[in-house]
């Protein structure tokens, strides 16, 4: 693609763009085939332009002795591989199914690989790469994305500016020509105050030639805050996890935004999106023509004055609307001759002056 612009899926993403929008319902289908189609849905319904997955077994993701490191307060499992074995119950001809029914009701199909398996099956079934961010400095995992030559999105949680430099030059090196960069932080859930979201300018700002975005693990609000301010601050990927339930215990549901969470957001971006514009540098734009005209002053008559008589200044005052001589030019006219007789209020043009 073109300097900072990515193909993702169904769209060409660039910095003019909406968001692309990831609904990340992970490993919230918990196991059910049915569950995952009906994530599936709402996610479509909502508006979100991609459902993503996550395709790992526990025992190739992590060992027995992984601990923790989401709040156990809210997800209470304290092994990684305990955690994880709960919900691995899907096989390849799984994610074939839902890629299917994704593609059936048009919305991008996505899921993150955790294994070099899952790079070979979901290649023909996904039109990007989604990079978790505990992978970024995964060396062999990454070249072997790269080596299928399609576009990645690639998550920074918990990086360094010089781990992502290092992953870049990987999977440019190794075939990857398009790569976008999620800023995330990597705690589940992430407090506000740790969202740290200024850290996408700086994304933006070190990396000019890529697409920048936010995936998020902050609790959503109404205004669905953290979202809409990555937005604003140059995130052109947006992924949230994603459930049909947020009261439901543990795994990823209690961070998670559901399908109206989801609607509020794509129609404040929406409206955001609307009202920046396509203008960046400020100038009058045509529907204010007649405001320019009528609600601007015009240097208009005090006084009446006879032809021949200089202008003096108390003579003078400013008036709507703005069809006449604009004050702009105040001293310029000041001791000009006028060449007709005019009556009080008279608004001043140039072809009155000598």
């Amino acid at each position: 693609m073109g300097k900072n612009s990515i193909s993702l899926g169904s769209r060409v993403i660039d910095s003019e763009s909406k968001p692309y929008i990831i609904a990340e319902i992970g490993v919230n289908h918990e196991g059910s085939l049915d569950q995952a189609k009906e994530l599936i849905i709402l996610a479509k319904e909502g508006g979100a332009d991609a459902a993503k997955f996550q395709s790992y077994k526990a025992d190739t993701l992590a060992s027995k002795q992984s601990p923790a490191y989401w709040d156990t307060t809210k997800e209470p499992t304290k092994s990684q591989h305990e955690l994880f074995q709960k919900y691995d119950q899907f096989e390849p001809e799984d994610y074939s199914v839902l890629a299917n029914f994704c593609n059936d009701i048009k919305i991008d199909y996505l899921s993150t690989p955790f294994d070099d398996n899952a790079i070979e099956f979901l290649n023909p079934l996904v039109p990007f790469f989604k990079i978790a961010s505990a992978d970024i400095t995964n060396i062999p995992f990454l070249r072997r994305i790269a080596d299928k030559e399609k576009p990645v999105v690639l998550s920074t949680g918990a990086s360094s500016i010089d781990e992502i430099n290092l992953a870049i030059k990987t999977l440019t090196d190794s075939g990857c020509k398009d790569i976008a960069l999620l800023h995330c932080i990597l705690n589940y859930p992430t407090s506000f105050k740790n969202a740290h979201l200024q850290m996408i300018k700086s994304l933006v700002n070190t990396f000019p030639n890529h697409i920048i975005g936010y995936s998020d693990h902050t609790l959503p609000d109404d205004a669905m805050t953290s979202l809409v301010t990555a937005y604003l601050l140059g995130a052109k990927v947006i992924e949230k996890h994603f459930t049909h339930d947020k009261s439901l215990k543990g795994n990823d549901h209690y961070h998670a935004m559901d399908k109206n969470d989801l609607k509020r957001f794509v129609e404040l971006i929406d409206k955001i999106h609307i009202s920046l514009g396509d203008k960046i540098k400020k100038m009058p734009i045509k529907t204010e023509e007649i405001s320019r005209l009528n609600a601007r002053r015009s240097i208009v008559l005090k006084n009446s004055l006879s032809a021949g008589q200089n202008l003096q200044e108390k003579d003078l005052t400013y008036k709507r609307p703005g069809t006449g001589i604009s004050p702009i030019h105040w001293d310029q006219i000041i001791g000009k001759k006028i060449k007709i007789d005019l009556e009080k209020d008279s608004i001043l043009k140039w072809d009155h002056l000598v």
